[in-house]
């Protein structure tokens, strides 16, 4: 993973800010210099373009992932115990970085912008094959079920936390959450446990 700067994460910072405010057609270098505190010229010279600012922010917020993936990976727990950490980790992960995964969302769906993803995809694969791996091994020791469509797994986790997230007001009024706390202690509590629910209900092996 690439080491920046005190500067270049700063930058990084403000474009993620303001790609997400104001979307990235929206936000000029100009304006993320200008936040930055920085020239244009300082801009260009770490990142070469706002295309590649974008690309740079996403590849950045994504590869940390593996390590703790492997960690978990070589823990000694049980397999359900492995995808209950599994999940932790996607939803702290997808909490802490909402505003890069809206950005991408968008970008990645509207395809007005031919952006150079394979680092991404590179990055997001092997995350994926550690993913695999994992329930692999605990179908291998009988805790889960042969049958299960694995590639759909992680997006069913990010879907249902992600859904949860776009639809705030509607949740917010019929579930009586009247606070930034309690809305995100809502995730973290309620929320988390039903989605291990689900996961753990495809999952397990009743034989």
């Amino acid at each position: 993973m690439t080491e920046f700067n005190d500067k270049q994460l700063e930058i990084l910072q403000v474009a993620e800010k303001l790609f997400a405010e104001d979307g990235f057609d929206g936000t000029s270098i100009r304006q993320i210099a200008k936040e930055a505190k920085v020239n244009i010229a300082m801009i260009s010279y770490y990142f070469g373009s706002k295309e590649k600012l974008l690309e740079t922010l996403i590849i950045h917020r994504t590869s940390g992932m593996k390590m703790q993936l492997e960690n978990i990976y070589r823990d000694d727990l049980s397999p359900i115990e492995k995808v209950e950490r599994l999940i932790d980790l996607y939803i702290s992960r997808i909490n802490k970085n909402k505003c890069m995964y809206q950005i991408l969302h968008f970008e990645l769906s509207n395809k007005k912008r031919i952006m150079d993803m394979k680092s991404f995809m590179d990055i997001k694969k092997e995350n994926s094959e550690l993913f695999r791996m994992i329930i692999v091994e605990g179908q291998e020791k009988g805790a889960f079920k042969k049958d299960v469509n694995i590639p759909l797994i992680t997006p069913t986790i990010m879907g249902i936390l992600i859904n949860f997230q776009m639809n705030r007001l509607y949740f917010e009024e019929i579930l009586n959450l009247h606070s930034e706390e309690e809305f995100e202690n809502y995730i973290l509590n309620e929320l988390t446990a039903h989605i291990k629910q689900t996961i753990k209900a495809l999952l397990a092996n009743e034989n």
